[in-house]
């Protein structure tokens, strides 16, 4: 005989009828025998004591209840119907054990050939010009500008900085983080007989200790007013000009990665962050969109800590859809500080795919994906809604990795030891973008020892727009310098050559270097 399903809301009514029939059934038992008793033993029924009927009507009602409730969601699991288990916590997220409900991801074309644009290409001749896309000249007049205002105001003896004497202040700063001495004086640096000789060619050490002092990126009198609204104001005007042009010159590749830097400082700034996981911990926060395969920095935002008293609401998704605008056909890939369910349907709007780690207790996640009880090690789940895949990995006993992707549409595990997700296995490719920047443009920093934190940020904007312009120079010449293993070392060395012998009108203080040069060629011949 078939049995019947019930319903969660029809199991109690089945129970209560159920109980109704067998009272009816005893007590007509009972008037039965009170008519005519027999002495055959067969059809004796013994009538429960009237004290003890009602608990153990109880404990049946419970016991039918709970069985029957089980029965029911077991076999609407088997059905492949969501239970309570596959709805999201926050109740407003349907998720099912299965793909076949899943609608397959078909990428629509980028539109845009990744690399160089056609406006770098036209423009890249030398490594100096490479460089010069980042650091115009119209950056190069407003540092003149700022830095020669507020030095006539501090130094009575102040000559001014024109383009050419800050090229070549900018090449020191490069060379220093090319024979990597950022943790050296700069005095041991122009030493007679333990330092360099390439720096006193270029320039005389008071000189460069003065420009360090005295450069600055804003008028310092008008800063009051701006910095009410403002808190990036010493530095505003300087970083707008140069991360716009970041964009400009480079189409990332279809995967791009969308996390955090730290520049390192540990002086006094209203918005320094504390990231114990950074090998700084303590610096300014800059939110970074890279290309994957190249590290290409394509855009970034500072962070200048929270506005008011309140805490800004749907931060990460808000930073992700501003680094990310502009791009269609691309996959971004983040960590779990910014991945949400409404940044993954945002992004899908704009044509993008989302894959990224995710929080186990977001509201959107369903209970099934963050239980770990009776679950085997290097096991998954999966959980699919019409657009996006969810899968919980657990890679060893408590541990429970979950991964929210809209590109993944389909229940794939890699078939070797650890029997990794594929999703899982994509985002660990794509996800060290930011951190690639970060460790290149570390291994030969300018970045110096400094009390001002608008000063830091500048050592770490001539770090990216040199790595930059590597990736661009490299882009445009593929076969430069193939043999050599050290090719960003070799990049920057020529790169400060050209911005300390170059121009239109040397001044004085970079013939020295000049003959320097002339000198080091002949004895290299």
């Amino acid at each position: 005989m078939a049995r019947r399903s019930y319903s969660l809301l029809q199991a109690p009514d089945y129970v209560r009828h159920s109980e109704s029939e067998d009272d009816e059934e005893s007590a007509a038992s009972v008037s039965s025998e009170n008519d005519s008793i027999t002495t055959n033993d067969e059809d004796y029924h013994p009538v429960p004591d009237s004290s003890s009927s009602a608990s153990e009507n109880d404990t049946k009602t419970a016991v039918e209840v709970e069985r029957l409730m089980e029965e029911t969601v077991g076999e609407a699991a088997d059905a492949g119907a969501p239970g309570a288990e596959w709805m999201s916590r926050s109740g407003n997220i349907e998720w099912f054990p299965t793909a076949e409900e899943t609608m397959r991801y078909n990428p629509v074309p980028t539109g845009i050939t990744p690399g160089p644009t056609l406006y770098a290409v036209t423009r890249i001749s030398t490594l100096r010009s490479a460089f010069d896309l980042f650091v115009t000249e119209e950056i190069i007049q407003l540092l003149c500008t700022y830095t020669n205002l507020h030095g006539r105001r501090k130094c009575e003896n102040w000559r001014d900085v024109d383009d050419v004497e800050m090229r070549a202040y900018i090449g020191t700063l490069i060379l220093a983080g090319v024979y990597r001495s950022r943790h050296e004086a700069s005095r041991g640096l122009w030493a007679d007989k333990t330092g360099r000789a390439i720096f006193r060619a270029t320039m005389p050490h008071y000189r460069y200790a003065q420009i360090s002092a005295n450069i600055r990126f804003d008028d310092k009198l008008t800063r009051p007013g701006r910095f009410r609204n403002d808190k990036l104001a010493a530095f505003r005007d300087l970083w707008e000009k140069w991360v716009a042009r970041l964009p400009l010159l480079f189409n990332p590749g279809v995967d791009v990665c969308v996390d955090e830097q730290l520049v390192g400082f540990k002086g006094r700034c209203g918005f320094r962050q504390y990231m114990p996981k950074k090998p700084a911990k303590y610096g300014i926060k800059i939110w970074v969109t890279c290309d994957v395969a190249t590290s290409y920095a394509w855009k970034m935002e500072i962070y200048t800590g929270k506005s008011g008293s309140s805490r800004e609401v749907n931060q990460g998704m808000r930073v992700v859809l501003q680094l990310t605008e502009g791009l269609k056909g691309h996959t971004v890939t983040c960590d779990n500080f910014f991945t949400s369910f409404s940044l993954a349907e945002e992004l899908l709007r704009r044509k993008v795919a989302l894959v990224g780690t995710i929080r186990g207790n977001k509201p959107e996640l369903p209970p099934h994906l963050v239980q770990l009880r009776q679950r085997k090690i290097l096991s998954s789940v999966f959980a699919f809604t019409k657009t996006a895949m969810t899968v919980s990995y657990m890679p060893k006993r408590g541990k429970n990795v979950l991964l929210l992707s809209t590109k993944h549409r389909e229940p794939a595990v890699s078939d070797v030891e650890k029997k990794k997700p594929a999703a899982i296995l994509d985002y660990n490719k794509c996800k060290g973008g930011v951190d690639n920047l970060d460790k290149v443009v570390g291994t030969y920093s300018c970045r110096r020892k400094t009390a001002r934190w608008p000063l830091a940020l500048f050592y770490n904007l001539l770090d990216v727009s040199a790595y930059n312009a590597f990736v661009l120079w490299k882009a445009v010449n593929p076969e430069w310098e193939s043999a050599k293993p050290h090719k960003r070392r070799v990049f920057l060395e020529e790169l400060v050559q050209t911005a300390l012998t170059t121009g239109e009108s040397p001044s004085a203080h970079t013939e020295g270097f000049t003959a320097y040069l002339g000198k080091s060629l002949l004895i290299s011949q």
